[in-house]
């Protein structure tokens, strides 16, 4: 487990981060492993300086090349379905970003292994949570449609861009009692809904629970 101590002033101080875990728990966030990770993430330092002021807002920000950083509530809440059976030994994370849900999950499981397709991205994460002191965590530039096999089997999946079906290559990367937490949907608009699944391998197959109605950027294929 990886503690944080990072703190912030002023729109990134320590209370403005407990006026974020208030509204959490307002929101139906019970796991209090969970939100103290999300308490002790310095959220503020995973965006522009431009944008810190608005870091602990309820709200996802840009963190270039077309690609957001999701909202605390939704961190939170994929944080708390992926180990409300256990606690996490090895997790595998499609799509690093800017690295935020991955420094919550570090804090939670024994091992994060974790893909990002973006270089820069790829690189700006790593660095940043090396500044941390983040040292429980392997990083992957790969598209993230393969996973990482040679990691597996995982315990947990989380994935933080919305393929149009599931992906049958991470399907069988999950162990058994395994879950994952995936946005289906594809595209955002109108017309393509996404909708958050919960997939638990069992010994004859999978369970899949559709829910809540999301809203990701599109788990796309290649490497930048």
């Amino acid at each position: 487990m990886t503690v944080l101590h990072t703190e912030g002033i002023g729109m990134t101080s320590r209370r403005t981060r407990e006026r974020m875990i208030r509204r959490l728990m307002e929101q139906g966030i019970k796991n209090s492993d969970v939100l103290d990770a999300v308490r002790n993430v310095p959220r503020h330092l995973f965006v522009d300086d431009a944008l810190a002021s608005r870091s602990y807002e309820d709200t996802s920000l840009p963190i270039g090349y077309g690609q957001t950083m999701s909202q605390p509530y939704i961190v939170a809440k994929m944080t708390e379905l992926l180990m409300l059976e256990k606690p996490l030994k090895k997790v595998l994370e499609i799509g690093t970003g800017c690295g935020y849900q991955t420094a919550v999950l570090a804090q939670l499981a024994e091992h994060v292994y974790s893909v990002e397709r973006i270089e820069p991205l790829y690189q700006q994460a790593k660095s940043l949570l090396t500044d941390l002191h983040i040292n429980n965590v392997s990083y992957l530039h790969a598209d993230g449609h393969g996973g990482w096999p040679e990691k597996g089997l995982y315990d947990g999946i989380l994935v933080a861009a919305a393929p149009a079906e599931m992906p049958e290559t991470l399907l069988n990367q999950m162990t058994v009692g395994g879950v994952m937490l995936i946005p289906i949907g594809g595209k955002r608009n109108e017309q393509n809904e996404q909708i958050l699944k919960r997939v638990t391998r069992t010994v004859s197959g999978y369970d899949i629970e559709n829910l809540e109605t999301v809203s990701f950027v599109p788990f796309l294929t290649g490497v930048n």
